[in-house]
């Protein structure tokens, strides 16, 4: 059970619509869907109607709602009074991120600050990108960690929060140095054909930036493999499975070290920047500190 789906659920129920729910969730449609029909499976019944327009729910979904309902709120109030609790002189600093920054950027960053600041705290989620907004929306984070690029709209109201731009980051495709000695891969080279491509699920963040990337230019590739996650599809790049986009951060020890190489230039890379986002309303002394040299 993913609490998302229950919040996904009574959106729905509220709105009657799968696209103005999936507005309101950040999330694309199609995965709002899949949401949808994972919390049916997991109840084991249908909880909504699709025949009808509106969309209304079963009689298990009208029954359902109200449970779903209390759920969110039983958990939201205890994690409240857990919050509550742990605001002490050495209080816990929270953070949602996407994986590969926390892994890549943030835990190193965090490494420095804390010889400068030895009485910080911090407590770090790492989650998909619509888990850390919802997670700073709600304010059960401090501060959230993500990409940005210019040609993806944003995942949250922008303007309901501070942003700061923490570093570039370039979104670049790459292969084992072993592989292209061996077939020659190039995205540059109009005679590579099907060369095999680990792709990102395309309703990702990371997938909408390749797509926006691609454009119309000449793409000749064959997908063996898709996933939503950087550090797997590295797994399968780094065993020599085929070529992906990789944020330059996740795998800059291999570039540096020869055994990942780009096989494209300048036109296929994209740059990023990681950010961060909050309400310094909410903030308290220790967390401004962070904040102001993050």
């Amino acid at each position: 059970m993913d609490l998302n789906w229950l919040r996904d659920f009574d959106c729905l129920a509220r709105s009657q619509n799968f696209t103005r729910a999936a507005d309101e969730r950040n999330i694309t449609q199609s995965a709002f869907s899949r949401r949808i029909k994972a919390l049916e499976s997991w109840v084991g019944l249908p909880l909504v109607n699709r025949a009808t327009y509106p969309v209304q729910l079963t009689e298990a979904g009208h029954h359902f709602l109200p449970i779903a309902k209390a759920a969110i709120s039983q958990l939201s109030d205890a994690r409240q009074t857990l919050r509550d609790a742990d605001r002490g002189e050495h209080r816990f600093i929270r953070f949602s991120v996407l994986h590969t920054i926390s892994v890549n950027y943030l835990a190193n960053r965090l490494e420095t600050l804390q010889t400068a600041m030895p009485n910080i705290r911090t407590r770090v989620i790492s989650d998909s990108l619509s888990t850390c907004c919802d997670l700073l929306v709600e304010g059960a984070v401090d501060i959230m960690l993500c990409y940005t690029h210019s040609a993806v709209s944003p995942t949250i109201d922008a303007t309901a929060f501070d942003r700061k731009d923490l570093m570039t980051d370039h979104l670049i495709p790459v292969a084992t140095a072993q592989s292209v000695r061996a077939f020659g891969w190039s995205l540059d080279d109009p005679r590579n054909t099907d060369i095999p491509y680990l792709a990102y699920e395309q309703s990702s963040f990371l997938g909408m930036v390749v797509e926006h990337t691609i454009g119309r230019k000449r793409f000749d590739v064959e997908t063996i493999y898709v996933d939503g996650l950087v550090e797997a599809v590295k797994r399968r790049l780094l065993a020599g499975s085929g070529f992906a986009w990789m944020p330059e951060t996740a795998v800059q020890q291999e570039l540096d070290q020869g055994r990942v190489v780009p096989i494209g230039g300048s036109t296929w890379r994209a740059p990023m920047q990681i950010a961060a986002y909050a309400d310094p309303t909410q903030f308290d002394a220790s967390t401004r500190t962070l904040w102001d040299v993050l």
